[in-house]
């Protein structure tokens, strides 16, 4: 587990769930392969089978946000994504954010902080999620709701992938 910089405390502190409890956010950052989803999993056997239920938010697209905005039930998805338990941002930054997004996720963290905990994993490090938000104002809003309080995990190591080829 040192090999991945993580110790039995920091996965035993994500297996037992008091961050869900106290609100707090996991940022999860590493390599392609280094573990990243097994951390996030160590919830409960049943984390996976609450992603279906628990992340409507990750999946919305921009057209889905607009349409929801132009409808009039964007407020209606925030709320029903506000009372979700746990939100799962997996790869954090592998798309593009569009101005949308970035103010959707502002609001939602707003909603949700120090109430309800959001799950982040990413390959880029915390420190260049600045970059990637490309908006010093909603970067600097969006931070410091997401790392205010935050359990930050930097894995590193081998990908456990290729170790399997």
């Amino acid at each position: 587990m040192s090999a991945r910089n993580i110790t039995k405390q920091q996965l035993a502190q994500l297996a037992e769930g008091t961050y869900l409890q106290n609100g707090q956010n996991i940022l999860i950052t590493g390599a392609t392969g280094c573990a990243k989803a097994f951390c996030m999993c160590t919830r409960s056997s049943g984390l996976y089978t609450g992603l279906q239920n628990d992340v409507p938010w990750y999946e919305q697209t921009d057209r889905k946000i607009t349409l929801a905005k132009l409808d009039g039930s964007y407020i209606k998805l925030l709320n029903q994504t506000e009372k979700q338990s746990l939100i799962i941002l997996d790869d954090f930054e592998l798309q593009a954010l569009s101005q949308d997004i970035k103010h959707t996720h502002l609001q939602l963290l707003e909603d949700r902080y120090e109430k309800r905990s959001i799950i982040v994993t990413s390959q880029l490090p915390v420190a260049k999620w600045y970059e990637y938000i490309s908006d010093p104002t909603l970067a600097d809003a969006i931070m410091v709701r997401l790392t205010a309080n935050s359990i930050r995990i930097e894995l590193k190591g081998e990908s456990r992938r290729r170790k399997n080829n």
